[in-house]
């Protein structure tokens, strides 16, 4: 496959102020995990690259963000980035308890099956359905493992007490049992930060939990992110950069949709861009009630107010790599212009010795869409928000990966709620 290589010439000064909102996915965290991973990753990529770039805290209130300034070729550029921070809707998502867990684990697990969603997930990339499942798989790991405990302590005080009471061994056995398994559970539970199996099967409960809707209190919450982008459209700056990373990405495809439809992308005003990292839209488009999000889609592929980009990779076991998002979920309308689809190659991108070091790592490879390539091709996550192109001009001669999949895969292709 024939991939477009960077072009070191490429340094006109089209972009000289930028504002970036960066839209995360399912994750509970502060947001400035995302602040110091930039400042971090900013530095090894301008170090690697032959480019300066400086972070400094935001001047004034407002959403969590930062300051970016670059050097590029002689070319400077300022950088305003901001996280749309819903957090906090994450972690009031989450269970607290054990049986609540397992609870969400028969319902997601019912809504996929049931519905077909899940066999059509598996025509696409098995990464994200294996991804998908594990939760599932370790959670009933984790209950066999407590319910082992209960039975071996059964048979232990059956074998020591039962020749005395059988209703002694009983009890004994089966209340130290309860406790070992409790016991157990609650380990794994506490674990759970390198685990990550009750986190999973929260993200995709929460995806799940109203089949492919919304939940209002999310609904609520973007509007209020398509507030923020509509007031930073009147600004005076060449460029506002939408972010959608994992997650992320299915929210910013409605978000950006209601803004245009709404008339609140002006003509006259700064360019208007998304890109969508590591998406993982066909887990709700796929699903039954997801007639917004089908909708969405299908509307925003083919505006000419924005430019969309959406790239992943093979190696991100967790995305739905060189998906058309809007294609496999069977609303492409015939005057489809959007997005343009291409890996971010992490197998050509990144030296051996790196990619042997990631290359299990799923989790920190979700995230590599947002660190450092120590061999750069086209694709760097700190060029695009705070380099002096925008992100039309970046890639309007890049042609699509040609091993993406483009073609309708979804059951349900409904567009009216």
């Amino acid at each position: 496959m024939t991939e477009t290589t960077p072009d070191s010439e490429k340094t006109a000064q089209e972009v000289r102020r930028r504002r970036v909102f960066y839209i995360p996915g399912y994750d509970p965290i502060h947001p400035r995990r995302y602040r110091e991973l930039y400042r971090r990753e900013g530095a090894a990529q301008a170090g690697i690259s032959g480019y300066a770039l400086a972070l400094r805290p935001r001047n004034g209130g407002g959403r969590y963000g930062w300051h970016v300034e670059t050097d590029i070729a002689g070319a400077r550029t300022a950088a305003e980035i901001e996280v749309l921070v819903w957090s906090d809707i994450v972690r009031d998502s989450m269970s607290n308890s054990i049986p609540g867990t397992y609870l969400q684990l028969v319902r997601t697990a019912w809504i996929y099956i049931a519905s077909g969603a899940l066999r059509r997930l598996m025509l696409l990339r098995k990464g994200p359905v294996i991804a998908a499942l594990y939760p599932v798989g370790m959670l009933l790991l984790q209950l066999c493992v407590a319910l082992g405990l209960l039975w071996a302590a059964v048979a232990v005080a059956g074998a020591l007490l039962g020749p005395v009471s059988g209703v002694l061994a009983r009890i004994v056995g089966y209340g130290a049992g309860g406790a070992a398994a409790v016991a157990a559970l609650r380990w794994f539970r506490a674990k759970d930060n390198r685990l990550f199996a009750y986190y999973l099967m929260h993200d995709y409960a929460y995806s799940a939990s109203c089949r492919g809707a919304n939940p209002p209190a999310l609904e609520a919450r973007m509007a209020v992110f398509g507030a923020e982008i509509a007031a930073a459209l009147a600004d005076d700056v060449d460029e506002v950069l939408i972010v959608g990373h994992s997650s992320g990405a299915h929210l910013a495809v409605s978000i950006l949709a209601d803004l245009i439809r709404a008339g609140r992308a002006p003509a006259n005003g700064p360019r208007l861009a998304f890109l969508s990292l590591g998406q993982v839209v066909p887990m709700v488009s796929f699903l039954p009630g997801a007639h917004r999000l089908r909708a969405d889609l299908h509307f925003l592929s083919t505006r000419d107010e924005i430019t969309w980009v959406d790239v992943t990779a093979p190696g991100d076991g967790c995305a739905f790599a060189l998906c058309d998002p809007v294609a496999v979920s069977g609303v492409a309308p015939e005057r489809k212009r959007w997005p343009l689809v291409f890996s971010a190659q992490f197998t050509r991108s990144l030296s051996p010795e790196l990619w042997r070091s990631l290359r299990w790592r799923f989790f920190r490879l979700h995230f590599q869409y947002l660190c450092a390539f120590d061999r750069p091709l086209d694709y760097d996550y700190f060029q695009i928000t705070a380099g002096p192109l925008s992100l039309g001009t970046r890639y309007a001669d890049r042609p699509p990966s040609a091993s993406r999949i483009d073609v309708p895969v979804s059951k349900f292709t409904s567009m009216a709620a």
